[in-house]
């Protein structure tokens, strides 16, 4: 008989699930979604469902290696990890003596959303060194902002009491895709009458299943927002109790939503004005009614101030005050841990005197190119695949190209930015390390310990920054701390919320809802993190423009590249996490148009096309699947460039504009042509 073992996902995704796995002779036989965790509920996403593919892959990286030809040839050798060690601290230590500590960069983000291998003795170690700071805005940074104008905390409905609202929107949320578990709580709500709607540029996997899509324009979800608030003010159906209790403002927003009529707001969305009158009322009046928001809003130049604006509706309804209603973004607020006692920012002063210069990593090819200040010597990436994911693909691989920066990667496999690396060192899965996990959709906090050996020479982060440290000569005490005494001092922060949350009930009983009320109304009395007390429902940055590449943008711009571009999420992989699947390649393969458009460049379905701008181009297969409306097109990302030809991905094509607050990346405020490109 297997053994039976419990985990928990590491990657970035909301659910962040219960995990049961059978072990045979050491190995891994079966994966499977833990029935007793309530979010899971015993099924895994198809992603995941197939992890052990990963764990046994031959392509797996097993080694330290360095590099033998080019950069980005991918030509490596195996070599030991005192070789590898001694390498690296030999040209850190270079690099900070000739350029200062801020000529080196270290570059992560949620390749793991475990607290220590994503964000543990790493911290310490760079703040040690002195290295620059890294703005980690990549995903969601952006909508954070946005969400804490408007609350002040990050808290949103826990998904098991969304089964109890009678209306639910989907907006900018593809729930099969990149929530799944969600799914049964919705499929309750349906059964007992609910009413599901989905807003969105692309009619995805979660809008063929609504009773209603709504295809609005990329990048004018703030104006939808301002247009249901002018129905629900002018028509009086806002909850007046609740906003004279616990807002502010609310004169000056009644005032400021005057300009924005369905009639004006039809013209930005591109839906009808009935469509949107009909919405606004009904989510005034249906009780409760319950908003899923994610973070494709936020990926336009106003997309902070949209999620802000979404974020502000349930005050508006006073649907914060019942089971099932609200608004969810990200729970992960929630999870009051010690964070600063885990990271020792104040290491910084021992190495510089105050704190590191900041780079934001959405502006990773301008960092490697032409920053001002020290220029950037090293890099250190881990939990991150920049070559592939960050905006402005041709200028971030001309500076991976430098021949006088030293790069070091942390990997699994050999991806795009391993190619460009000087070392590679081989890193540990989610199965074979130890880490604490928050979530950002529920409020469980996990506990996994390793369930699978090692194979190889693969080390977990923890320790490779630990060996580092050693390397450099820091002789700190909390370089030698273990992993379990780095827990305890997460867990002890003493907030209310992780009150009789313990790392041996963890290890008992694996996952632990925070010490929360059921339900978990975080709202209902106000409560509300800013410093009032109070939602404040009227901000000047409350006004829509147009993203500067899309249909009402630049007006030359559009002339010259007439398509908005959408690189949503592939359904079956995780930003490029899994781009070594030769199906997830071939999904994320395409570019979805309108027959309309197509019809237009005599493109036909399943032509190879080529899509550029004035940043780059690239080479992807044309799907007519009437997903997008004319004007738009989509394509499902992230492929590893090395297998598109000309090794080019999406990003080539999108920038390094910033939202306008969080400084995150406008990736879904992109114009483009598309011609036809031969076979």
């Amino acid at each position: 008989m297997p053994e039976v073992r419990h985990s928990a996902c590491a990657l970035d995704c909301p659910d962040a699930c219960g995990l049961l796995i059978n072990v045979e002779g050491g190995t891994g036989s079966r994966l499977r979604g833990n029935p007793d965790h309530p979010v899971t509920r015993g099924f895994l996403c198809g992603k995941v469902a197939r992890y052990l593919e990963r764990e046994y892959s031959p392509e797996r990286l097993l080694y330290p290696s360095k590099r033998t030809g080019a950069k980005g040839e991918g030509s490596f050798e195996r070599i030991s990890w005192g070789e590898a060690l001694d390498t690296i601290a030999v040209r850190l230590k270079g690099v900070a003596a000739r350029y200062g500590p801020e000529a080196i960069l270290p570059y992560s983000y949620a390749g793991t959303m475990g607290y220590l291998q994503g964000s543990s003795m790493d911290r310490r170690f760079f703040h040690r060194l002195g290295a620059s700071r890294l703005d980690r805005t990549i995903c969601s940074a952006a909508g954070a902002a946005g969400m804490t104008q408007a609350l002040g905390w990050r808290y949103g409905t826990e998904p098991e009491q969304f089964r109890d609202s009678k209306l639910i929107l989907a907006w900018g949320a593809n729930i099969l895709g990149t929530n799944v578990h969600l799914w049964p709580f919705i499929l309750e709500a349906r059964r007992k009458g609910a009413r599901f709607y989905v807003i969105d540029p692309v009619l995805n996997r979660t809008g063929r299943l609504a009773d209603k899509h709504f295809p609005v324009h990329p990048g004018s979800d703030l104006a939808l927002a301002l247009g249901l608030m002018h129905v629900i003010i002018g028509e009086g159906l806002h909850d007046s109790d609740y906003i004279n209790r616990y807002t502010t403002g609310f004169e000056k927003l009644r005032e400021r939503v005057r300009h924005y009529p369905p009639e004006r707001v039809a013209a930005l969305t591109g839906l009808a004005a009935a469509e949107i009158v009909q919405l606004a009322r009904e989510y005034a009046a249906t009780r409760p009614a319950v908003i899923r928001l994610n973070y494709g809003v936020q990926r336009t130049d106003r997309g902070a101030s949209a999620v802000q604006a979404i974020a502000l509706l349930p005050a508006l309804t006073g649907s914060w005050r019942e089971p099932g209603g609200g608004l969810q973004l990200s729970t992960s607020h929630a999870f009051h841990v010690n964070r600063t006692g885990l990271q020792m920012a104040e290491l910084q002063q021992k190495a510089l005197g105050r704190e590191a210069r900041l780079i934001n990593m959405s502006e990773l090819g301008r960092a490697l190119t032409q920053i001002d200040g020290p220029p950037v010597k090293a890099l250190v990436v881990y939990d991150s695949n920049p070559a592939a994911i960050a905006p402005n693909q041709n200028a971030v691989h001309r500076g991976l190209r430098r021949e006088d920066l030293f790069t070091v990667v942390l990997e699994q496999f050999q991806t795009d930015t391993a190619d460009y690396a000087d070392v590679v060192l081989p890193a540990t899965t989610f199965l074979e390390h130890t880490d604490l996990y928050f979530a950002y959709g529920h409020y469980y906090m996990q506990l996994a310990r390793p369930v699978l050996p090692r194979p190889g020479e693969v080390k977990s982060n923890v320790e490779i920054f630990r060996l580092l440290a050693e390397r450099m000569g820091f002789e700190d005490a909390c370089f030698v701390e273990s992993e379990d005494e780095m827990i305890r001092t997460l867990l002890g922060s003493g907030h209310p919320f992780l009150e009789g949350i313990t790392l041996e009930r963890l290890e008992r009983e694996h996952f632990v809802r925070l010490n929360l009320p059921r339900p978990f109304l975080p709202f209902a009395s106000g409560g509300f993190g800013t410093p009032s007390g109070r939602c404040d429902l009227d901000h000047d940055n409350l006004e829509y423009t147009p993203p500067a590449e899309s249909r009402f943008g630049d007006a030359e711009l559009r002339r010259r590249y007439p398509l908005e571009l959408v690189p949503a999420k592939n359904d079956d992989s995780l930003n490029s996490t899994f781009g070594h699947r030769p199906d997830t390649d071939w999904q994320t393969s395409w570019l979805e148009m309108s027959a309309a458009d197509a019809e237009a460049r005599e493109i036909r379905d399943g032509d190879q096309v080529r899509v550029f701008n004035d940043r780059g181009s690239c080479v992807l297969r044309a799907r007519l699947a009437g997903t997008v409306q004319a004007g738009v097109v989509r394509a499902p990302s992230t492929r590893w460039p090395k297998k598109s030809p000309a090794r080019k991905g999406v990003n080539v094509l999108t920038s390094e504009r910033l939202t306008d607050m969080g400084g995150g990346p406008t990736f879904f405020a992109c114009l483009v042509q598309v011609e036809r490109a031969g076979d």
